[in-house]
């Protein structure tokens, strides 16, 4: 052993790009990238009502792995029920403040729900929730959410579980309406809504192509 690493040093003596492109090697930098579009148009626009509602009492959680919420009784046992839960999440779940204690989860529901293959996933994770004693409301996705009608929604969830009367005004009050994304002309996939940082349009929004700066595909946001 000592002969080999007497070799290795003698070679990198002599030949010094070997020792720096082992290093090169092992520090490449890893391929990930801060993601853009954590919450979609229709999540952050359901966040915003939903805290509107909720104030400071509550905390919202965003995009929650079922394994962090549940644990399954006997692991050694049950190592397969531990992994359908390890890469399923739920889209909000609502948490007492003062104890951060699970309250009950929120599922947006879309299109793609429709497919037996999401319905036998809604199934699952509605049976996990119920036999560990969360409550599940399902929203199915609007363009318009009506801050009433949620606020009627989540209060029964809150009773008897934490002291706090959701608002509700005679009159309903509705969010902004959000259009959706358009689609990148170049790459076919939804665009993302961003912000000028600096400069002479410094604040303005426009769309941005999610593979960007691959893409550099931009438009205007309609007014």
């Amino acid at each position: 052993m000592a002969v080999a690493n007497e070799k290795s040093g003698c070679l990198s003596v002599i030949f010094p790009f070997l020792k720096r492109s082992q290093k090169e090697t092992t520090s490449k930098e890893l391929p990930y990238r801060l993601r853009d579009d954590f919450l979609s148009p229709a999540e952050f626009s359901f966040y915003k009502v939903l805290s509107s509602l909720v104030g400071a009492r509550l905390t919202i959680q965003s995009k929650v792995r079922l394994a962090d919420v549940f644990f399954v009784a006997h692991p050694n046992e049950n190592m397969g029920l531990f992994n359908r839960i390890a890469q399923k999440h739920l889209d909000f779940l609502v948490c007492d403040s003062s104890t951060m204690k699970p309250l009950f989860g929120i599922e947006l529901d879309d299109s793609s729900h429709k497919r037996n293959d999401r319905q036998e996933r809604d199934e699952f994770v509605e049976n996990v929730c119920q036999v560990a004693g969360l409550p599940l409301l399902r929203v199915p996705v609007q363009r318009v959410y009506n801050s009433r009608e949620i606020a009627a929604q989540i209060a029964p969830l809150l009773k008897d579980k934490v002291d706090i009367t959701v608002a509700t005004s005679p009159k309903p009050e509705i969010n902004k309406q959000v259009s959706p994304a358009p689609l990148c002309p170049k790459c076919g996939i939804s665009m993302i809504l961003r912000t000028v940082s600096q400069g002479e349009y410094k604040g303005k929004q426009f769309y941005g192509c999610q593979n960007y700066p691959r893409c550099r595909e931009m438009k205007p946001v309609a007014t």
